[in-house]
């Protein structure tokens, strides 16, 4: 059943799947350096990123070992607030933990 108030109009030619868009994903990582510890990292972990403890010390687990961890993915702009908090927590520690994020 049509509107009266739309029968003049044309029809647009697009549809609700054609508007709506997953928004773009982003993975935020920590690296590994030779001064943060691993204590502030797991800390970093449960603080910033709501991780609980086993899976906060399995991340850090990773960055130690390899490099750099995973934390999470997340919208862009989470993950770009994310990372500032990390830079900002870490800033104000003392330690040199660097954080980024990579489009998935």
């Amino acid at each position: 059943m049509s509107h009266p108030m739309y029968e003049d109009q044309p029809e647009m030619g697009v549809s609700v799947e054609d508007e709506v868009r997953e928004p773009r994903q982003f993975k935020v990582m920590l690296h590994n350096d030779d001064y943060t510890t691993m204590e502030f990292v797991v800390l970093v972990l449960v603080n910033v990123f709501r991780k609980n403890e086993n899976e906060a010390t399995q991340i850090m687990l990773n960055v130690h070992n390899n490099g750099v961890g995973i934390c999470g993915v997340y919208t862009a702009e989470v993950a770009e607030l994310k990372v500032s908090l990390v830079h900002r927590l870490a800033k104000e520690s003392g330690y040199p933990l660097r954080c980024s994020m990579e489009e998935v």
